[in-house]
């Protein structure tokens, strides 16, 4: 029960993605509010099998490749909701739910057999140090989606092509806000991810830090972030250099999430 609904969330956010990336070709000012709305249908059908998988496997689905990415476009798909219910930007999905359909897509191509835990895993601070990464990397994910946007509204700018999709794209001074505002959301969470990671570290191994790969691109992505934050406050960059950086950013999440597990050899690897 729990597949089918994975693979009916996955059919949803497959269908948004379709209708968006319509949407930006269409040419109406307006998308069509079903993108929203087939997304939040997904978000709930992922929730539930999200809840079965924990069901069945007596534990928290979040200690495998499948699990993990399935969990991280889950949390994508929260923030992004939370963020349109907020500001009421319509075409936001067009760049942000492809992203959560292909970290979606991803996580249904890897294996999906339920493994017990090693003994390093059974511990409380799984949930805490998970739920804290996840979270932040979603809010990098759509802050990166944010900074696209920035960029193509700028370029229509500078290009004084003032038809089209600049009309459908919100102000550049908002958009920046909806960056920064995300970024301060998430890079609090990415801290507490490593707080939470080094003492389960300590717990587990004896030692906060080992200078393993995965911990090491995680503080790797934490400075990225932390200079886009102390650079935007003290220096006062703002708009196309703050974009710049979150793509840098999300660059950085995705090595850490994808490509040290599949590229080097980690502790973290699954």
């Amino acid at each position: 029960m729990g597949t089918l609904f994975f693979e009916f969330a996955l059919t949803c956010y497959f269908a948004a993605t379709i209708i968006g990336i319509i949407d930006l070709f269409r040419g109406q000012k307006e998308p069509s509010p079903i993108v929203v709305w087939i997304t939040a249908a997904g978000f709930m059908l992922h929730l539930a099998a999200i809840i079965i998988r924990y069901a069945v496997a007596g534990q928290i689905p979040i200690t495998s490749m499948h699990e993990s990415a399935s969990f991280f476009a889950w949390c994508t798909a929260l923030i992004y909701l939370v963020l349109h219910f907020r500001y009421r930007i319509g075409i936001l999905g067009s760049f942000i739910i492809p992203l959560i359909f292909l970290i979606m897509l991803a996580s249904a191509m890897l294996p999906r057999v339920i493994k017990p835990l090693t003994p390093a895993l059974q511990s409380s601070w799984l949930l805490f140090h998970t739920t804290f990464a996840f979270l932040g990397f979603a809010a990098f994910t759509v802050a990166f989606g944010v900074g696209v946007m920035y960029l193509i509204q700028e370029h229509h700018l500078k290009a004084k092509r003032l038809t089209g999709l600049f009309q459908r794209l919100p102000d550049i001074q908002v958009l920046d806000e909806i960056s920064y505002r995300l970024i301060t959301f998430g890079f609090p969470l990415l801290t507490l991810a490593i707080i939470t990671g080094a003492l389960w570290a300590q717990d587990a191994w004896g030692t906060y830090w080992r200078w393993d790969p995965k911990e090491t691109w995680s503080l790797i992505t934490w400075i990225i972030y932390a200079m886009v934050l102390h650079i935007r406050l003290v220096v006062g960059w703002r708009g196309r250099r703050a974009a710049l950086l979150c793509i840098v950013g999300f660059l950085a999440v995705l090595f850490t999430f994808f490509g040290v597990n599949f590229l080097l050899k980690s502790v973290h690897s699954f």
